[in-house]
């Protein structure tokens, strides 16, 4: 294929074929993934009645008792018992945003550092203590946004929509 017969979706001063689509598409599966995960935590976590709980199992107050003495950061577990049922509400629509904010592309690396830090907060107070360290999933999920605050969401995003309006606009 030569730089003159560009595939749609492409632009002129990009490589074509396989793997260069490949490689521009390269995050998709990871924003698909994060972003489902992070949809589905946070509508488990809201209609979770016993989850929505300051006291009682599988109540959040419970699990941040129960984990404060081995987090990393027990104050930020006392300053999540101060009002443990807002603090789940609150975590529960912030991964709600951060995964349909990664599913849709939009404003992909702001969303991308909310899930960063939703899963730093959790490594440091929940799974601190977990061992050895690999056995606890938050800090991969730490990991794994990582790719996307660094590179956001080029295709296949209401970002590249925008950008590419905004592009358009000013030529």
């Amino acid at each position: 294929m030569t730089r003159t017969d560009v595939p749609s979706g492409a632009r002129a001063d990009e490589p074509v074929g396989l793997r260069a689509v490949a490689a521009r598409h390269a995050l998709l599966p990871l924003r698909i993934f994060l972003g489902v995960t992070f949809v589905y935590a946070g509508l488990d976590k809201l209609t979770d009645s016993a989850f929505l709980s300051a006291t009682g199992d599988g109540s959040i107050g419970e699990l941040m008792r129960g984990v404060r003495d081995t987090s990393a950061i027990p104050a930020l577990v006392d300053l999540a018992l101060k009002a443990p049922v807002g603090f789940a509400v609150a975590l529960a629509i912030g991964e709600l945003l951060v995964g349909l904010g990664v599913l849709a592309g939009l404003l992909t690396r702001v969303a991308a550092v909310g899930g960063a830090l939703i899963s730093l907060s959790l490594w440091l107070t929940v799974s601190w203590a977990v061992t050895p360290y690999y056995y606890g999933n938050d800090l991969i999920y730490l990991m794994a946004w990582l790719p996307l605050v660094l590179a956001g969401a080029p295709y296949l995003s209401l970002d590249s929509v925008i950008r590419s309006r905004r592009s358009r606009r000013t030529a």
